[in-house]
């Protein structure tokens, strides 16, 4: 080899190098490849520890604290609210002897007003009450009585509460509280989405005895999902056939008119700017263009949310038809919104955990900064919380992981 071809060859080499890192440093996936470091967030001897749901991170958008419900009971139905904070591993009890619907969402708990309040229902002597704590004094205040809470945005103080799905009352229609004030407003009703999609709901439900159900808002507070219910014959809630729920509808908070209707539910999220809906299938529908797009196919899909930066999704699966699964195991996968690539970052069984009439689910969720995700797990006795971290970045000091019991 000549001396030119020798250094053509060596510049040829340190070409590829460069570009080989500078594919790694613009790959939003490769802190989740490898060096991914998972553990619980808290105790759980004895215990559920369970966060809400996949559209509700459980991490204060400040990153100081983590957000969760417990429950020492069998069925996980019955608990206390709890905050830890992730230097110290300290745990604070904002709230105790909650009743909740379900292990599946436990009391949907959540962050609001940018992390200084936590907002959650529960039953109390029969009757539901949406209530705010303070977290810098532990203050309790009840904002709405005969009403539960949807999921709202963690930034704003006003929150979307409904009428209970199996016996509304008065309450059928959408209504935001703000959780400093208390002051309640409602913004759509029921009415309106009949006289709007009158053909669909008479197909559908073949009845106007119907009200708004579980509300969603995106992360900037400018728009809001939810389904359509119509209640049952009963007061037992801790029922499947307590309602009757079905489609989804979008409703535009800034501008105050509806905007789309789905037929189908599919477990939807937001993208963070509030434009695009992604549903299980890793499918992202333009709420502008009404045009879907399908991220990542190879990818498990059953309860997806995209990561704050959006260049991310995570979700997690039943994956016990797939060849990595066994009966009974579920997996949370990380994937890409610009290609077909995913990783999985745990497997785990997931058939036991609160013995619940609906059984709770994995729901992953990333952090305000997309560098953790948590997620519960049904592996043993007791429902865990789980936090996976991704692998540090150069000049990046992560927090210890709390010295946990077993």
């Amino acid at each position: 080899m000549t001396s030119w071809q020798c250094c053509a060859a060596i510049v040829l080499a340190l070409a590829i190098q460069a570009a080989d890192l500078r594919s790694e440093e613009t790959n939003p996936l490769a802190p989740w490849q490898s060096g991914v470091r998972i553990h619980d967030v808290a105790p759980h001897a004895d215990r559920h520890v369970i966060h809400s749901y996949f559209n509700a991170s459980p991490e204060s958008p400040d990153g100081k604290w983590v957000l969760y419900y417990t429950s020492p009971t069998t069925n996980g139905e019955s608990g206390d609210i709890r905050i830890l904070e992730r230097e110290s591993g300290q745990e604070t009890v904002l709230a105790t002897d909650i009743t909740t619907e379900d292990a599946h969402r436990a009391a949907c708990q959540q962050w609001c007003n940018g992390g200084k309040n936590v907002v959650y229902h529960d039953c109390r002597d029969g009757r539901w009450l949406v209530i705010t704590v303070d977290v810098a004094t532990n203050q309790q205040k009840v904002l709405a009585e005969d009403r539960q809470v949807g999921f709202g945005s963690p930034a704003s103080p006003w929150v979307p509460i409904y009428g209970c799905h199996w016996k509304p009352g008065p309450y059928r229609d959408l209504q935001l509280v703000h959780a400093v004030t208390g002051e309640i407003k409602t913004v759509v009703t029921a009415a309106d989405v009949i006289r709007t999609y009158g053909d669909w709901t008479n197909e559908q439900f073949d009845s106007k005895d119907l009200s708004i159900f579980f509300p969603v808002m995106s992360p900037d507070a400018s728009r809001v999902f939810f389904k359509i219910s119509r209640p049952g014959n009963g007061d037992n809630f801790r029922s499947s056939k307590a309602s009757y729920r079905q489609g989804k509808v979008v409703y535009d908070l800034e501008q105050e008119r509806l905007m789309k209707l789905f037929k189908t539910w599919g477990h939807p999220s937001w993208s963070p700017d509030g434009s695009q809906i992604f549903e299980k299938g890793n499918i992202a529908v333009d709420l502008a263009t009404g045009k879907s797009k399908r991220s990542a196919p190879s990818c498990i899909s059953d309860h997806p949310s995209i990561s704050p930066q959006g260049e991310l999704f995570v979700t997690d699966a039943d994956v016990t038809k797939r060849g990595y699964g066994k009966p009974g195991d579920w997996a949370i996968a990380v994937g890409s919104l610009s290609r077909d690539d995913f990783v999985l970052i745990d497997i785990f069984g997931n058939s036991q955990g609160a013995k619940s009439w609906r059984h709770n689910h994995p729901h992953p969720a990333f952090s305000a900064d997309g560098k953790r995700i948590y997620y519960n797990v049904n592996e043993g006795p007791w429902t865990t919380l789980r936090v996976a971290n991704a692998a540090e970045q150069p000049g990046e000091t992560p927090l210890p992981s709390p010295d946990l019991e077993p």
